[in-house]
């Protein structure tokens, strides 16, 4: 393929909102609203550690070349690269900062080569994907965006043919048999190098004073009037005649609640820390004790009845609990350096020049 850097990673993280990574703690934490939870556990995904100083680049030129380099005889041509600096620019929600021009365009360039490399090693081996693997690939894509329209204005936004789609997704599925076959058995992570993963990362453990709480909401429009609020205000408090009443929470929360990513569980919100919901909420959860339940609390998404489960300090997150992530952190970071001596190899024994 022309365009070179999977095109599918980059429409993959098109219809993929740029929340934060997974936390440590996996307890269910996405409300519809009043706000979903941008990460309920410690503050960091394991082993986000301070990144070292950049080192000094070579200089891009103004004008880029035509073509930018050639790999094995392969030329990355000035469309090709301008593409995925714009797909680069799109996940990344804004334009390559001026200061960062050089780094961010050798690195991205860099990435082409490597890809590049891979691609023809694939070729070289006469390695293949089924039809229906493909066909599902695709499909997955698809499913992702929220409706055929969104999908296919994504493709016209990146100028790509759906056959084009397919086969970027053919050689991502290539790239990456090959390279779990290469680099999956090379890379192990032993309960040791978790251990002392854990040990000399403890800031990235801390986890603020959270509460675990449930709600129903009855909702009204962002922009209702005084009647639409009124409405909402009455139902919300026949419904907390009848919590008061002792009759079941989870139940009332299923058949009253407008919360869509709440009501069918019973309006369960997961574990928060102060500042992910919206002010009103955020103010009445942390001001109950486990078990409580709030009057009428409203917010710009209509009226909550609120109920706190439970509340946690302030403190590190137990090992036990983070063990899965540092895990599979440390297995990524393995796979990196496994993935990045393989291309280096195939570089060694390649052509590759560089115009720019």
């Amino acid at each position: 393929m022309a365009r070179m850097l999977p095109l599918v990673v980059a429409l993959t993280l098109a219809a993929c909102s740029k929340g934060t990574p997974a936390s440590a703690n996996t307890e269910n934490g996405n409300a519809a609203t009043p706000s979903a939870p941008v990460a309920a556990g410690a503050q960091a995904t394991a082993g986000q550690s301070q990144a070292p100083a950049a080192p000094t680049v070579k200089p891009v030129p103004a004008e880029l070349p035509d073509p930018i380099a050639r790999v094995n005889g392969e030329t990355i041509s000035k469309a090709d690269f301008q593409q995925a600096v714009q797909n680069m620019e799109a996940n990344a929600g804004g334009p390559v900062p001026p200061d960062q021009r050089d780094r961010i365009f050798r690195g991205v360039l860099d990435q082409m080569i490597g890809y590049r490399l891979l691609i023809q090693e694939t070729k070289s081996r006469k390695l293949a994907v089924a039809d229906a693997e493909l066909d599902k690939r695709i499909d997955q894509i698809r499913s992702q965006f929220p409706s055929e329209e969104a999908f296919k204005q994504t493709l016209t936004q990146r100028n790509v043919t759906l056959e084009q789609l397919r086969d970027d997704a053919r050689n991502d599925m290539l790239v990456g048999n090959m390279l779990q076959a290469e680099v999956g058995s090379k890379v192990t992570v032993t309960p040791d190098q978790v251990n002392d993963f854990y040990q000399k990362n403890p800031a990235q453990f801390q986890q603020p004073e959270r509460v675990r709480a449930s709600h129903i909401l009855i909702g009204f429009p962002q922009n209702a009037d005084e009647a639409a609020k009124k409405e909402a205000r009455t139902k919300a408090a026949e419904v907390l005649k009848e919590v008061k009443a002792g009759k079941d929470f989870a139940e009332l929360a299923k058949q009253h609640s407008t919360d869509p990513g709440s009501g069918p569980k019973g309006g369960d919100l997961g574990f928060f820390q102060q500042g992910q919901m919206v002010p009103p909420f955020d103010k009445a959860a942390f001001s109950m004790k486990p078990g409580e339940t709030s009057d009428l609390v409203e917010s710009n998404f209509g009226v909550h009845i609120i109920r706190v489960a439970d509340r946690q300090p302030a403190g590190t997150v137990p090992l036990d609990q983070v063990r899965p992530q540092i895990q599979q952190y440390l297995e990524g970071q393995g796979r990196q350096r496994e993935t990045q001596t393989f291309v280096d190899g195939l570089r060694a024994k390649g052509k590759v020049e560089i115009f720019m």
